[in-house]
């Protein structure tokens, strides 16, 4: 191995999950870092770290000159990019080559070949590559963009042509929605990657998202290493990914995969990259874009094929052979990932920022029913989500023998993990692995669309579940309640004796529960002559309750919060209150708060910049009229009009930061 020390362009983390593999091979790793990241866990894990500039990446991690300034002051030899941010800038590639210092990843003419997404378009058709239609030349203004949508035929997809991870992507069903995506497509990309070019295509409908794993080195061998299935995605932004796809037979992978071979040495890639794919019901397969560089999701083909991507990117730039060829290739169980991201999908996904007062992920490693939890990190508990970069908080990933051990394993393991301090979205990828339709594979890019039509509000609890979850609420109280008379002790030779019958109410639901305690375990007896044997081992100040409930184990978050008790469990959230049945008829006649009023107002639905306001005071707006901009995260949120109105009130300007709910205008 010729090179020494690997300088990560990068952050967050896949900055710590190339780290790792450096650490492993011995080799010296460098991390750079803006301001908002100076305590950042890659910045913590690196032997060396430099700032670079201010907390937006287009004063810092996209500006080539200081990377190059770091890698001068470190003597870094070698530059891993990650993805994202340079990982696909050729004139970065090229600073490196005249540097002398070796870029771990493709050669520059691939990237410029592959990694703009219009000339990768045309040399795949010349390939012979099925392409989908669309318009390959740049758009310069929306309405040139309207009247190429118009003749492909609506729907079409808007992309960034240096795009990548969703940004810059928007779908248009019609002339105001393309003229308004290309506008902020456009202003997406250029502040993502410095480059506003923009394309259009024909957005397939029902289709999948399936893509190749590709691996070459520079000697002429590349190899297929299989395929991750992606269709489960919001806003062109994948959420969860799987290996392999429950869709493909053999011959269509081989046939993807060897497609995928031909066009990388058509490009003479070396290093690892991914051709994607829109597959439709027929198993017909369309190129969609050649990604070069490591893609997020890679962790679910290193688990299915034993193949640590990292290293081999390593060993390939330092110019090694590839030590194994295509039939040492096996795919081996079944590998799901779920991307644990800062938005909130109780507020529509939208991006949510602060601090982690608590990240507690489960462990990591072989389990004792063979399956293997992985979960890859960037950040700590007491760390901050900044509103500057993509809002990724981990990506959890399980291994099993079978698709469905692997779907089990993970809904556990996101049982077991706990984020608190921001909103997140762990609750929905709980659900999403509770549905049978999921379970059963039947996927396509407008799965999320088609499951939430209107949001994602929860899973409510059905009789069952809700019987499992006042079980355990019993449990907690009775154990709340039995420590509360230890501690009081007994006055004169009077003590409290505490009942074992209870009320419990939960998700619009009143269960009458008598808790029978023996040295077997609990009995949970309801009203209607069903039981509950429950086992567990909660006590006050634990915030994860693990129980075993019919010789079926559940692991529930608990809050206690006064006299109720939060639980999550499934993406299941919900306030239990346990009463006696005394106290239980008194809170009947309670009358109920009612939440304020806020239907005349237009409040920031997330922490973000202002960067429109399309109205004034005195205007009249109508439904689905465009009201402001909110940008967070590198993404665009227009705020749109829910009926007509008139506008009496503009409280936020143009450029202005806002917190979460704070007032952006009002309406009579």
């Amino acid at each position: 191995m010729t090179i020494k020390k690997i300088l990560i362009a990068n952050r967050g983390e896949i900055a710590c999950r190339v780290i790792k593999t450096a650490k492993k091979l011995g080799i010296a790793t460098v991390a750079v870092y803006s301001d908002a990241d100076a305590d950042a866990l890659h910045v913590k894990m690196a032997d060396e770290a430099v700032h670079i500039g201010p907390a937006p990446s287009s004063q810092s991690y996209i500006v080539i000159e200081k990377i190059m300034d770091a890698i001068r002051e470190t003597g870094a030899d070698a530059v891993h990019p990650g993805y994202g941010f340079l990982s696909e800038n050729a004139a970065f590639a090229e600073a490196l080559r005249n540097e002398g210092v070796t870029f771990i990843g493709p050669p520059v003419g691939a990237i410029e070949a592959m990694g703009d997404k219009i000339t990768s378009k045309k040399l795949a058709a010349e390939a012979g590559v099925s392409t989908v239609p669309g318009h390959m030349g740049l758009i310069e203004d929306a309405a040139q963009a309207v009247a190429i949508a118009s003749s492909i035929g609506y729907p079409v997809m808007i992309k960034a042509s240096a795009g990548g991870g969703g940004k810059g992507m928007r779908i248009a069903w019609n002339d105001d929605e393309a003229r308004e995506g290309f506008r902020s497509s456009k202003n997406e990309a250029k502040s993502s990657f410095g480059d506003d070019r923009i394309f259009i295509e024909k957005f397939v409908t029902q289709p999948r998202h399936i893509e190749i794993q590709v691996l070459g080195d520079k000697h002429g061998t590349v190899l297929y290493l299989g395929e991750r299935e992606c269709s489960i995605q919001r806003r062109n932004q994948k959420v969860i990914e799987e290996a392999p796809s429950p869709f493909l037979d053999e011959a269509t992978r081989r046939a993807m995969g060897e497609q995928a071979v031909a066009l990388s040495k058509a490009v003479g890639y070396h290093s690892a990259g991914t051709v994607e794919f829109i597959v439709d019901g027929d198993r017909n397969f369309y190129f969609l874009e050649m990604n070069t560089r490591l893609q997020v999701e890679h962790p679910v083909t290193e688990l299915i094929t034993g193949i640590d991507l990292v290293e081999q990117m390593i060993r390939v730039a330092a110019g090694e052979k590839l030590s194994f060829g295509q039939e040492d290739v096996k795919l081996d169980g079944w590998a799901i990932e779920s991307r644990l991201y800062a938005e909130d999908p109780f507020r529509n996904f939208l991006p949510s920022i602060g601090r982690l007062t608590r990240y507690r992920p489960p462990q990591e490693g072989k389990r004792s029913d063979g399956t293997t939890l992985r979960n890859d990190t960037g950040v700590f508990e007491g760390g901050e989500i900044s509103m500057y970069y993509d809002p990724m908080i981990a990506k959890l990933c399980t291994h099993a023998a079978d698709r469905l051990g692997a779907i089990d394993a993970m809904s556990a393991a996101l049982d077991d993990f706990q984020v608190e301090g921001i909103g997140h979205n762990l609750p929905f990828l709980s659900a999403v692995m509770r549905q049978q339709r999921f379970r059963e594979g039947r996927l396509t890019t407008a799965y999320i669309a088609e499951e939430f039509p209107d949001g994602f509000h929860g899973v409510e609890p059905g009789e069952a579940d809700a019987k499992n979850l006042a079980a355990v609420a019993v449990f907690i109280q009775q154990t709340l309640q039995e420590r509360a008379v230890q501690i009081s002790g007994t006055i004169g030779n009077h003590r409290r004796v505490v009942g074992h019958r209870w009320v419990v109410t939960l998700s619009g639901r009143e269960l009458e529960v008598e808790s029978r305690v023996s040295v077997d375990g609990t009995q949970a007896v309801f009203a209607d002559g069903t039981s509950l044997s429950l086992a567990g081992n909660w006590m006050p100040g634990r915030t994860i309750a693990s129980f075993s409930i019919g010789n079926q184990p559940m692991s529930v978050k608990v809050d206690i919060q006064g006299a109720a008790i939060r639980l999550r469990w499934r993406g299941i959230d919900t306030v239990a209150r346990v009463r006696t049945p005394r106290v239980a008829e008194l809170a009947r006649l309670m009358p109920k708060k009612l939440p304020p009023d806020t239907s005349k107002m237009l409040l920031c639905p997330m922490p973000g910049v202002v960067t429109a306001v399309n109205v004034k005071e005195g205007d009249v707006v109508e439904a689905g009229q465009a009201l402001a901009t909110i940008e967070a995260m590198k993404m665009e949120n227009i705020l749109r009009a829910e009926k007509r109105a008139t506008v009496i009130r503009v409280a936020a300007t143009e450029g202005a930061s806002l917190a979460v709910d704070e007032l952006i205008m009002e309406f009579e």
